[in-house]
């Protein structure tokens, strides 16, 4: 093979063996991210797709991103126990790739942490009903919230409008009481200098 043969592949190597995303260890068609300390921010978005096996056990996710083991066709196991997995509406994603996994035994230690009602919950038993329940509670939590900031907001701009209107005031009193000095003081110096001239005359 000639030397630019050489060359084309040795440029197309990296995309076709994709390193192996950070923090993880990597061995054959195994990725190893267990007990790496990661969170929903930090897990790798991608995978390469002859892993077999993926290790996410022990960290501090709470849900897997949509669609990130979709494009894995050669995934036979994701070990998952060890995270704090929260079962509101982000999870759905995770439930359903569950569902559709022949071994179901091998996922019965991924739980619910929380919402409490659901703590300690298979997530692959769960219902979806279960969770869009606890993700329509945390959005009338948020409605309610957003009505509260809303209203402070309105009272807000109502003191303030309150304090311009009566600043206006003040300053048209201030304005017609200083101009209404100026009057008397014009008059009483037209008398005055009236009251002058006929004592000179």
């Amino acid at each position: 093979m000639s030397l630019v043969g050489f060359f084309f592949i040795f440029l197309l190597l990296p995309l076709v063996t994709p390193e192996c995303p950070h923090p993880c260890r990597c061995a054959a068609n195994i990725v190893d991210c267990m007990s790496s300390d990661l969170t929903d921010d930090g897990i790798p978005l991608s995978f390469s797709s002859s892993t077999s096996k993926l290790y996410l056990n022990n960290n501090y996710l709470t849900f897997i991103p949509k669609g990130l083991f979709d494009n894995l066709p050669n995934l036979q196991a994701v070990y998952l126990r060890g995270n704090p997995w929260e079962c509101t509406c982000n999870i759905l994603y995770l439930r359903s790739w569950l569902q559709w996994q022949e071994n179901r035994t091998l996922y019965r230690d991924v739980v619910c942490s929380t919402p409490a009602h659901l703590q300690g919950r298979i997530i692959t038993y769960l219902s979806e009903d279960e969770i869009i329940s606890g993700c329509q509670s945390w959005y009338c939590g948020m409605a309610l919230v957003a009505q509260i900031c809303l209203f402070i907001f309105i009272l807000v701009q109502a003191i303030l409008l309150l304090l311009v209107v009566f600043y206006i005031c003040r300053f048209q009193r201030i304005a017609m009481e200083a101009r209404r000095t100026m009057v008397e003081v014009y008059e009483n110096t037209g008398l005055w200098e009236s009251a002058r001239k006929n004592s000179i005359d």
